[in-house]
């Protein structure tokens, strides 16, 4: 990554990333590391945390896994703990586990979408919940991974919409409650991200020429861009910035809701 950052911009601070071990988070917490932050990656599978926290390692901050499923309070609740008693206390959160397949809402079961409803929407509470007293001791921030897909009507996308519109909500409502006590609550909303799993299983060939052409900017933007958008609203550079969700998608979807081609 080319960092548009000074070195050690966050040179003793401490971070928590959900769905770290993976795609835009994995850049995220790389990022952070990168910046001198030491970093906790979550996820509920070990294998998707192993390469990624020793990349975190390498980078010379400290650095720890936690296997831990978001829908579940309890495993949050250790994977939190774990992360303080590592580093002594907790900076900084980015609640990026999330699941999402493409389905028409007359072909999507109830489950289908209460699975999607419960990773990404109470996943993001649940893991906000946990970390607060401890950002409350060190006036930290949290970042929630949003999307665009909300902002206007995608086709076969009704839950992941609604999760990340509930997400959006949840993200200006924790930014009023919480900003008293010095905690900001911020979001990004990228729309197709160029290398991640998301986009190899959910745009075709045609929907990527569909996407470019549509597109003010005419590409894709790369997990780069997204994780220096997280690192400014992170940094004591957005320490005025609160309840904010930033778009980061080249203007996409000014010009169309429909993203998936379905």
């Amino acid at each position: 990554m080319t960092s548009h950052f000074r070195e050690g911009l966050f040179a003793g601070r401490s971070a928590l990333v959900t769905g770290g071990g993976t795609g835009i988070c994995r850049g995220i917490a790389l990022a952070l590391a990168g910046a001198g932050c030491n970093v906790a990656i979550v996820s509920r599978k070990a294998e998707h945390l192993e390469p990624t926290v020793a990349e975190i390692a390498s980078l010379g901050v400290r650095a720890c896994a936690a296997v831990a499923d978001v829908r579940k309070p309890d495993e949050v609740d250790a994977a939190v703990a774990a992360a303080v008693e590592a580093f002594g206390g907790l900076d900084i959160v980015i609640n990026g586990a999330a699941g999402n397949f493409v389905a028409l809402a007359e072909h999507l079961s109830p489950n289908g979408f209460g699975t999607v409803v419960d990773i990404d929407l109470k996943g993001t509470f649940n893991v906000s919940r946990a970390a607060f007293p401890h950002l409350k001791a060190r006036r930290g921030v949290i970042l929630n991974i949003s999307a665009t897909l909300q902002l206007l009507g995608t086709v076969g996308q009704s839950h992941a919409a609604a999760a990340k519109a509930g997400i959006d909500s949840l993200t200006r409502t924790l930014a009023a409650e919480w900003g008293p006590v010095g905690v900001r609550v911020n979001g990004v909303a990228p729309g197709p991200v160029d290398g991640t799993e998301g986009v190899r299983r959910l745009v075709t060939d045609e929907t990527r020429r569909e996407i470019e052409a549509q597109c003010p900017l005419g590409r894709m933007a790369t997990i780069d861009e997204v994780s220096n958008a997280a690192l400014f609203l992170c940094s004591d550079a957005a320490s005025c910035i609160t309840g904010v969700t930033l778009v980061i998608d080249g203007g996409l979807w000014l010009r169309s809701g429909r993203a998936l081609g379905v």
